[in-house]
Formats: structure tokens, sequence, C-alpha cells
């Protein structure tokens, strides 16, 4: 026999970013906690509104499952006497398992005999573990910022007000921060009342005739609607984001959709500048034309029913014209200075206490961006438009617009850039140069972007490396692990062999040159290098490259991402061929007996042998042009190369004794051996292969 299980937490207003995690937690440790007291359930599902989180156990077994289980006595010789009785550690033994002595068995363990016996456990009732579980569970939640209340003592993400308890029709004893779990819920804020729950199974339907949508996926699922409909009806669009619907069905319990106008006015700035206030601030979704045109209309979602819509609707319209006149207000002002004029302000503004000033860091973006240019072989123009992105792109930090908005910088550099008679290049490289801002986001599209993006994510990341701050963990306060994917993933969309230990380097330089105290570098780098092959693994593997592959590669190092992707990318290829299997296993024969040479070099002369002189003779002729091939980035055509010593090699190991006995014909051959691994491995360290 079942039952379903209900559990509410009732609380003051829960912040929106806590939910996600406290509906991952509840499940996760349900799930885990459930299974340990061996107590069968069907599903387990949290269910999260502002003012509750909730545990739904459906079928929910009556009691634990019996179990049998072995347990481990004293040794053979210890537990029987030499006439076969048994002693009193056998007697204690079996009392202690609660079995009769003629229920002990012998089983051997590592070939010593040991008395066991079969214990069984029979479950207890599932009534009787639930007033500990409910309490397991509410103190098994964490949250990034808990408060204490009143007298309490405890910590929970915010004050608990009331608990529900109920297994089946009854309720599951229990008390916490005061208060004694019941059968009494709370509908919402000002529409509902007070809801009196005979069983779980009419949980949802009872708070929903309270004005309450507990499930959040549904409640989710009707802003969504309730909002397309909204702006479909004047014939508009909003954009997909479901980071702004998931936050918003986390703010009500009772969603309501209404639509508001925007001035006209201020439909004649920057349209980020708009939907910024609308969408951070406010939580709108703005509304689009069906050709992408931002429309003067808002849509936000109301915690209650259509009474006074009207009422609620010029409130919220008050309040974003608020905030557009103020984003009006800088931007007019912000206009009357040349971006260029703000950049000795940046000397004044603190980057990090241990790396210097925002000014400081535009001068390292400046070098570091030349560097970069000259590696891309840049033209002189293009090198003088780096250069001036890179000195106008923290400018607008000290703008007013970016002070009261700071998601807009870059972005309003770029419109400020702009209206300042900058180029084209500069203006829309200022833009890209924070970019890719998250995970999915697009690349800069422009090389002068690419180049000042790069140069400002590696400056972020040695500074920090070179100050001793590393991601741990989740732990990634200023985005490295971003930052540095960000880097790898532009050298590889430009097809562009540009070494990413060069660059670290040469960024620790411009450090060490304005006298900022670092880490030693060859302390810092190899911890650099091994950062960078993380994300560039990361990104092999999400093009579908095989783990094996991958190590194989990154074993011969991975400072060339470029270079790096093509090679795992023939190699992938060619594993599969029918004849990569004698490829490979001449590769692994020659580098198993060579381990063996006392000498790196070898002697042409001293081979006698005609399989080993016609190895060596094409050996020497191939090496140069598999050389030529790598450095070309022909992997495919340094493989073919490498592949024509394939049959040669075998015909060696038919025809001789690799191990002689004469100490330089041996010397030769394993050095021969030696130079025909190097020439093999051009596609990776190929024994890391499974």
């Amino acid at each position: 026999m079942s039952r379903n299980f209900l559990l509410e937490i009732g609380i003051e207003e829960l912040p929106a970013k806590f939910a996600p995690g406290a509906v991952s937690q509840i499940e996760n440790n349900a799930q885990k906690k459930l299974s340990e007291l061996r107590l069968l359930h069907k599903s387990v599902k949290a269910y999260i509104t502002p003012r509750r989180l909730t545990l739904y156990v459906e079928d929910l077994a009556e009691k634990q499952e019996d179990i049998s289980e072995e347990a481990k006595g004293p040794a053979q010789k210890a537990a029987y006497d030499a006439e076969g009785n048994p002693t009193k550690a056998a007697q204690g033994f079996a009392r202690g398992q609660g079995v009769d002595i003629q229920e002990l068995f012998i089983k051997e363990l590592n070939g010593v005999p040991y008395v066991y016996a079969i214990k069984s456990l029979k479950g207890e009732e599932t009534e009787t573990l639930l007033p500990q579980f409910c309490l397991d569970i509410i103190q098994g939640l964490s949250f990034p910022k808990p408060m204490r209340w009143g007298d309490q003592d405890i910590r929970f993400a915010r004050p608990i007000r009331w608990l529900v308890s109920l297994y089946g029709d009854k309720v599951v004893p229990f008390s916490y921060a005061g208060l004694q779990a019941g059968r009494t819920s709370r509908g919402h804020r000002t529409l509902g009342g007070y809801i009196r729950l005979v069983n779980p199974e009419e949980y949802l339907e009872a708070l929903e005739t309270a004005f309450v949508i507990a499930d959040q996926e549904k409640r989710k699922e009707i802003i969504r609607k309730q909002v397309n409909n909204l702006a479909t009806s004047i014939a508009g669009q909003v954009d997909e984001d479901d980071e702004l619907l998931t936050e918003v069905s986390h703010l009500v319990e009772y969603p309501t959709g209404l639509m508001g106008e925007v001035g006209v006015e201020y439909m004649i700035l920057p349209e980020e500048v708009i939907t910024t206030p609308m969408k951070e601030h406010q939580r709108y979704f703005p509304v689009r034309s069906t050709d992408g045109k931002l429309l003067p209309y808002f849509i936000t979602v109301r915690n209650g029913d259509k009474t006074s819509l009207d009422t609620v609707k010029e409130g919220n319209k008050r309040v974003l014209k608020a905030r557009l006149e103020d984003a009006a207000f800088y931007y007019r002002e912000d206009l009357k200075k040349p971006l260029s004029s703000l950049v000795p302000q940046l000397d004044r503004v603190v980057y990090h206490e241990k790396l210097g000033s925002v000014g400081q860091r535009v001068g390292r973006l400046r070098k570091l961006a030349g560097v970069i240019a000259n590696t891309m072989a840049m033209a002189d123009r293009e090198k003088q438009l780096v250069d001036r992105t890179a000195l106008l792109a923290k400018a607008d930090l000290v703008t007013n617009m970016v002070y009261d908005f700071p998601e807009l910088q870059g972005i309003m550099g770029a419109y400020y850039a702009r209206g300042n008679g900058e180029e084209k290049e500069v203006y829309t490289a200022i833009r890209e140069h924070y970019q890719p801002r998250y995970t999915g986001d697009t690349l800069p599209s422009t090389d002068i972007g690419k180049v000042v993006s790069m140069a400002d994510k590696m400056d972020a990341i040695v500074g920090s490396f070179g100050i001793g701050i590393h991601p741990t963990g989740s732990q990634d306060p200023y985005a490295l692990r971003r930052q540095a994917l960000g880097i790898v993933g532009m050298i590889l969309e430009d097809e562009r062999n540009i070494s990413v230990k060069y660059l670290l380097q040469e960024s620790y330089i411009v450090f060490i040159q304005q006298g900022i105290t670092m880490e030693p570098l060859d302390e810092v780098m190899p911890i650099l290098e091994d950062f960078f092959n993380q994300r560039l693994r990361f990104i092999l593997q999400e093009k579908g490259l095989r783990y094996d592959t991958i190590d194989a590669v990154l074993a011969q190092g991975g400072q060339h991402p470029y270079s790096t992707l093509k090679k795992a990318q023939v190699l992938a290829t060619k594993r599969e061929e029918e004849s990569f299997t004698a490829y490979l296993n001449a590769y692994i024969r020659c580098v198993n007996l060579s381990k063996k040479a006392v000498s790196t070099e070898w002697r042409e002369y001293s081979l006698t042998d005609v399989t080993e002189i016609v190895l060596a003779k094409n050996l020497k002729s191939l090496l140069p042009r598999i050389q030529e091939a790598i450095d070309q980035l022909d992997y495919e055509e340094a493989y073919s190369l490498a592949a024509q010593l394939v049959p040669l090699i075998e015909q060696l190991f038919d025809a001789v004794m690799i191990m002689a006995e004469d100490e330089k014909l041996r010397n030769a051959r394993l050095g021969l051996l030696q130079e025909c691994a190097k020439a093999l491995n051009c596609l990776g360290e190929l024994t890391l292969l499974a």
C-alpha cells in the first residue's frame, strides 16, 4: 500500500534567483533520503512560488522494505573449539545478530574462514520516519544569503511562516522554527485566504482556487501565452528570453499580463537604453514589430487578477517613464563630451587594488592589442584602428549612463563614439570587444573587434592568475573560464595559428613593465597553459571528438588551438580507416623499443641489413616533407607521408632483431626507431588512444 506525501514550507517573499537552486536541492535531497530510508515511491516533485516551497512524493510506501544482509563475525578458529563446539565469541555474535547459533555459517574471505549470519531487518512504518525526514529536508536546504529572524537561531532564505505536512489524510507531526506542522496552507497574499487541506491530492487545485498557481512550469507557460497574446493583439512579438520569463514566473503566484505604452519621445533613444531599464530593472517584456523594430509598448505581469488593471498599468508606466527620463538625460549629457576626453578620468577608477587603475589597464590593452595585431599581420591602418579602439574601449565606464546602467558598458561606448564622429570600425569594435558576454553569445564579427576582445580577456586572465586568483570548482567570480573560451573560440573561428602561450607571455611582460607585482612567470605559466588546455578540451568535446583523440593531440601541447583542432579532426578521420591499425601498431612498437636507446643519435653507416638501410633512406627523405606539411597545417599530407614508412617498419621487424648483441648496431637500430616514432606521431601521442 502507498499514500501521497506533501510537505509545504510557507515563507516570506523568496528572491527569484533563489528559486531554481531550491527546487533542485529539495528534489535531489528527497530522492537521496528516501533511498537511504528504503522507502519506495513513484515520483518526487518540487513546487515553488514566492511564498512557498513544496515537496510532493507520489505513492510513498507505507513501510520500509524488509532487507536481509550478511553480517561477518569472528574467524572460524575463534568461533569454534577443537571439538567443533561454538565458543563464547560465536554465541555472542549470534546473540548480537538476533539469530540462533545453528543458523551461523562459514565463508572464506581472502582465504580465511569466518563465521557469518544472515541478518534480517524489518522495515519500520513510514509514519514514524516522516517527522525526522521533514526536518532533514528543511535543514538540508542552503541559500546564497540565508537570514535569521525574531529570536530564532535557525537560518533560512526568508522567515518561515507556516508548515504543512500530510501523509495521505493524516498530519505528519513535527515542529520547526517555533511552528507546528499541520494541514492549513495559505493562498495568495491579498486575494486568497487560509486553506484547509484534506489530503495531498487536492493541493494544486485547492491553491488555484485561492489564486495560487503552485506549479512553476504551468505558471511559466501561462505567462508565455499571456505575453505572446498581448503582443499579437497589436501585430507585435516579443523576443525569446527564457531567463527573463523564468525570473518573472518566480516573482508571481497568480500571473496576469498587461500591456502599457512607452512615451514616443523616448523612442529616439538607442534601443538598449530603452530595453535595459525594461528588462533589467522592471522585468518588462519589450515589444517588437514582426520585422524586429522596437515598438512603443511594454508587457508586464502583475501578481494578481484583473481587478483595477488600468490602475496597475498606469503605475507601471509612471515607473518606466521615470527610468527613461533619467536615461534620456544621461544620454544627452554624455554626448556633450567627446569620448576621448574621458580617458584621463580612468586613472582615478580602480580596476583592482593589486592590478592598478582602469587607466593602467587601457595602457596594457593598447600594448597587447598591438602585439596581437602584429601576430595577425594587420595592415598599418588596421593597427591604428586597433589602437584607437583600445584607447576608447573603457571610456564609457565614467559616463553617467553606464554609472547608472552598468549592463550597457561597451554598448554606450559604441553609441558615443559614433556620435563623436569616430570611424565605423572603431565604434563597432568598441561594442564587440566585450563579446562573448555569456555562454552562447556571438563572437566579434570584425578583426579589430577580435583583437581588442582577445587583449581585454587575456589581460583579465593573466592579471587574475598573476595575483593568485584562480577559478575553483563552481566558483569563478571574474568569469575567467568564459573569457578563455572566448579567446580560444575567436582563434578557431579566425583560422589563424596564433600561439596562446606567446600571448600569455606578452601579457605578463606588459604587467611587469607597469611595475605591477606578479607571481613568478615560471610558476604562473604552467597553470595558465593547463587552464587554456582545459577550455580547448571543452570546445573539442563540443565538436564531437572522442576523449582519447583529444588526449592524444593535447599531449603534444595545445598552445596553438587552431592547429590542434585540425590535427584532432584528421586523427578522428584516420583512426576509423582500416589501415590505421597497422600504423598505430608500428608507432607503438617504435615507441616502446626506442625507450631503451642510450642515445638520441644514430649512425646510418652502422646499419647492415637491407631493410633497415632502405627504411633509413626513406626516413631521411620523408622527414623534412612531413615537417613541411605540419608547418603548413596539412595534417592529411603529413599522415600520408608518414604512412609510407609503416610497411618498411614492418619489414624491419620481420628481418632483424632490434636488440642485437653488437652495441653500435643495437644503438643504431634503436635510434632509427626513435626517428620513425617522431615521424609517425605527426597526429599526436597515439599511445593514448583507447
